[in-house]
């Protein structure tokens, strides 16, 4: 699965690895999160997020 990262303050989400973040299970893809998801990090909303280069 792919990595984001948040522009704002560079948090990678990785859909492999446990989110203590409420409701956020581990694999679950970037484009499945909830609309009204928000980087832990900084508060930023899913748009501020890109594909990380591998």
């Amino acid at each position: 699965m792919k990595k984001y990262i948040c522009g704002p303050c560079n948090y990678v989400y990785e859909p492999e690895m446990p989110h203590f973040d409420g409701d956020i299970d581990a694999g679950m893809s970037f484009e499945d999160l909830p609309d009204d998801w928000v980087c832990p990090g900084c508060g930023a909303n899913k748009d501020s997020f890109d594909v990380a280069e591998e």
